[in-house]
C-alpha cells in the first residue's frame, strides 16, 4: 500500500507531499489541474521513463520518493532478498528517484541504489497502474492470452512447466539447423585436414631437422673453401709459413730450451708447464684438422638431396609454421580436429534424437495447457459476465475462444480471443469489433475486479476509467470499484461524482498562478470539503440544490459500504 508520495519540481507540481489511505482514494480537480501530472510522477517512482520535459522550468533537476507499507507482500519481499536490499521489519519501504537535466538517474531502494531495470520489476509488485492506454490493450490477443494465464494458479504452474521445456526445445532445435547447415562447410573442412594430414605425415619430418639441413648444407656447399684452409692451418702448425717456421715445431724447441732452464732453476717450472700443455693440445689439434681436410669430400649429389628436402621443409613452413616443430604442432591439431569431426554425425543423431523427445514431452504439455486453458476460460468468461451485470450490462455476453495453431510458441500452441457482445440477441464478437468507450472501460473494470482479487499487488491505480460513461452507469462503475477498494487500496481519477462519493480519502488537485508562475497545489479535503467538491462536480457550481444532491449521494455511498461490510 502506499503511504506517502513526494514530489519536487514535477512538470506544474514544485512540491508536494501527499498522504494516503487504504482503501479508495479518489483524486478530482478541473480539466488540466495536474491530476495526470500526479500520476505520471507515481510512474516514474515505479519505473516509467523519465524525460527533461518532466523537470519544472527553473529546475535542474525533479525527485520523487514513495513510501509503502509492503508487510505481507512475499513477491516484494522476496525480490528485495535477492538484491540484498534490507527490509524494514514492518514491511516499510522507500523508494527515491532524482532525474537531472542531463539525464542522469539516481534511484534507490531503502537507501540503496538500484537500476532502472529493477526499479521496473519492483514497480510491477507494487502497483497495478490502468488508463485508457490499458482498456485499448485489452484489444490486443497478448494481452487476452496474459489475463486468462493469471488466472488460475494451476494454469500458471503448467504454463512455466512448458516454457522450461520450450527453451530445451528452442534451443536444441537452433544448434541442429546451425549444425546441418555447417554440414557444406564441414566436408570442405574434412577433405582440406585430411589432405593436410597426409602431406605433413608424408614428409616425416623430426623437430629440429630443418636447422641441421640448414648447417649440413652450409659446410657442403664450401666443402672446397674448407678443405683449403684446414690443410693451410695444418701445414702452417707442421711445417711453416712464409717466413716463419713450423709453429709446433717451434713450441718443441722452445720447450727444450725450458727444460734445460728449469734444471738449473725451478722457477721456470709454470712456464713449461704451459708450453708443454700448448704443445700436445697443438699437436692433438693438427691430427684433427689432418683427419677433417683428409675426409671432407664435395659431394654434389648429396647436397642436392639435402637442398631438395630443405626446399620442401620450406613449402611446408609456407602453410602450417616457421618451423618443423610449428608444423608437427598443426599436424597434431589437424588431427584432433579431424577426430572430433568424425564423431559430427553422431552428433546430429543424438541432436534429433533429443528434439524429437523434447518434441513430445512439448506436444504432450500444449494438449494440457490447452485444456486448462479452455477450462479457465469459462470459468473467467462466467464471472466477468457476473461483474458486467452488475455495471449496468444485463445481457452483455463474453466468450473467451480457446483454439490451436498447430505450431509452438513460447506461450504455447493457443490462440486466445474475447469475443463480446452487449446486446441481447447478437453473436459475440471480438472485442475490437464491437464494444464502444463506455462498453470496453466496463468490460476492463469488470476484468480488473476478477484479477484483483487473485495477485499479490497491494494498489491499483484507475486513470480516468470512467471513461464515456455516466447515469445509471456511473453509479454501478462507482460501486464496483469501491468493491475492489475493500480488498486493496486503490487511486482513482475521476471526473465523476458518483465515483468520488465513494472515497475513503478525497485528494483535490488544482491550478494557481503565482508570481506569473503556474503551479498545482495537492491537497486532502475534510468532509465539509469533499461536500463541496462533489457539489461542484455535480452543477459545476455550488448551490443549496448541489450540496444537498451531494449530501445524499455521499450518505447512499456510505450506507452501500457500511451493507458490505456486513455481509464480509
Amino acid at each position: 500500500m502506499l503511504k506517502t508520495l513526494t514530489v519536487l519540481n514535477f512538470a506544474l507540481i514544485e512540491q508536494a507531499i501527499v498522504d494516503f489511505t487504504a482503501g479508495l482514494n479518489i483524486l478530482t480537480g478541473e480539466t488540466g489541474a495536474g491530476k495526470s501530472i500526479l500520476i505520471d510522477a507515481f510512474g516514474v517512482i515505479l519505473g516509467n521513463r523519465a524525460s527533461t520535459d518532466h523537470i519544472r522550468k527553473g529546475a535542474e533537476a525533479l525527485r520523487v520518493e514513495a513510501v509503502f507499507d509492503t508487510a505481507g507482500n512475499t513477491a516484494v519481499s522476496e525480490l528485495l532478498e535477492g538484491q540484498a536490499i534490507a527490509a524494514e521489519e514492518d514491511g516499510t519501504l522507500i523508494i527515491s528517484r532524482r532525474f537531472t537535466r542531463n539525464g542522469k538517474n539516481a534511484i534507490t531502494v531503502n537507501g540503496c541504489h538500484v537500476t532502472l531495470g529493477f526499479l521496473r520489476l519492483l514497480g510491477q509488485r507494487l502497483v497495478d497502474m490502468h488508463g485508457q492506454h490499458e482498456n485499448q490493450s485489452l484489444l490486443r490477443p497478448e494481452t487476452q492470452r496474459l489475463l486468462l494465464d493469471s488466472f488460475s494458479t494451476e494454469l500458471k504452474a503448467k504454463l512455466e512447466l512448458y516454457r522450461s521445456v520450450y527453451d530445451k526445445w528452442l534451443a536444441i532445435s537452433r544448434e541442429l539447423t546451425a549444425s546441418e547447415s555447417k554440414s557444406r562447410e564441414r566436408a570442405q573442412r574434412l577433405d582440406m585436414l585430411k589432405w593436410q594430414t597426409d602431406e605433413i605425415a608424408a614428409a616425416s619430418l623430426k623437430p629440429g631437422e630443418d636447422s641441421e639441413l640448414a648447417a649440413q648444407i652450409k659446410v657442403l656447399a664450401n666443402a672446397e673453401k674448407i678443405t683449403a684452409s684446414l690443410h693451410q692451418a695444418y701445414s702452417i702448425l707442421n711445417d711453416g709459413g712464409k717466413g716463419h717456421g713450423a709453429v709446433i715445431g717451434g713450441l718443441a724447441q722452445i720447450k727444450r730450451e725450458l727444460e734445460t732452464v728449469v734444471r738449473y732453476n725451478s722457477k721456470f717450472e709454470a712456464q713449461l708447464t704451459v708450453i708443454t700443455d700448448a704443445l700436445y693440445q697443438l699437436e692433438d689439434c693438427s691430427r684433427e684438422l689432418r683427419n677433417d681436410y683428409e675426409s671432407l669430400e664435395f659431394n654434389p649429389q648429396r647436397l642436392a638431396s639435402l637442398q631438395a628436402r630443405l626446399e620442401l621443409i620450406d613449402k611446408l613452413a609456407k602453410k602450417y609454421g616457421p618451423s618443423t616443430q610449428d608444423i608437427l604442432d598443426y599436424y597434431q591439431q589437424a588431427q584432433q580436429e579431424l577426430i572430433s569431426m568424425a564423431g559430427y554425425d553422431d552428433l546430429l543423431d543424438a541432436l534429433g534424437r533429443q528434439k524429437d523427445e523434447l518434441e513430445r514431452n512439448l506436444s504432450g504439455l500444449a494438449r494440457e495447457l490447452t485444456l486448462l486453458r479452455t477450462t479457465n476460460a469459462a470459468l473467467l468468461a462466467e464471472e466477468i459476465e457476473q461483474h458486467l451485470i452488475h455495471l449496468g450490462m444485463p445481457k452483455a455476453k463474453l466468450q473467451i475462444a480457446v483454439t490451436e495453431t498447430g505450431h509452438f510458441t513460447a506461450a504455447g500452441c493457443n490462440e486466445i480471443s474475447f469475443l463480446f457482445s452487449a446486446n441481447a440477441g447478437e453473436e459475440p464478437q471480438a472485442v475490437h469489433k464491437v464494444a464502444s468507450g463506455g462498453e470496453l472501460s466496463r468490460l476492463a473494470l469488470a476484468i480488473k475486479t476478477v484479477c484483483a482479487a487473485r495477485d499479490n499487488v497491494g494498489t491499483m491505480v484507475f486513470d480516468e476509467i470512467d471513461s464515456g460513461i455516466g447515469g445509471q452507469t456511473a453509479q454501478m462503475v462507482a460501486e464496483r470499484i469501491a468493491m475492489v477498494a475493500a480488498a486493496k487500496q486503490v487511486l482513482c481519477i475521476t471526473h465523476l461524482p458518483q465515483i468520488a462519493a465513494m472515497a475513503d480519502a478525497h485528494i483535490y488537485l488544482e491550478k494557481q498562478a503565482d508570481d506569473e508562475r503556474t503551479i498545482t497545489k495537492i491537497r486532502c479535503l475534510t468532509k465539509a470539503e469533499q461536500l463541496t467538491e462533489l457539489a461542484r462536480m455535480l452543477s459545476g457550481t455550488v448551490t443549496d440544490l448541489a450540496l444537498d444532491n451531494a449530501a445524499q449521494m455521499l450518505q447512499f455511498a456510505l450506507n452501500k459500504k457500511e451493507k458490505w461490510k456486513n455481509k464480509a
